[in-house]
C-alpha cells in the first residue's frame, strides 16, 4: 500500500513539474529565443591621451664683466 501512494506522489510530482516547464516555454518562448540572440554592442576599451607637460624654467642670462656700467670704471 505504501508504494502505490509513494508511486503517486512521485507521478504527480513530476507531471506537475513538466507540466510547469511546458507552460514556461510556451509562455516564454519569445523572450527566451530574443534574450538567446541578443548582441550586445560592443565596448571599446578607452584610450587615453597622456600629454606630459613640464614648461621649464627660464634660463637666467649670463652677464659678462665687459658688460659693467660705465661709471663703475670712474670710480
Amino acid at each position: 500500500m505504501f508504494t502505490i501512494i509513494a508511486a503517486t506522489l512521485f507521478s504527480a510530482a513530476f507531471l506537475l513539474a513538466m507540466g510547469t516547464i511546458v507552460w514556461m516555454f510556451a509562455h516564454y518562448h519569445d523572450k527566451m529565443v530574443a534574450a538567446l540572440q541578443f548582441e550586445p554592442i560592443p565596448h571599446n576599451p578607452p584610450v587615453y591621451h597622456l600629454r606630459i607637460r613640464r614648461p621649464r624654467a627660464a634660463q637666467p642670462l649670463r652677464r659678462t664683466a665687459s658688460a659693467l656700467p660705465g661709471n663703475a670704471l670712474a670710480a
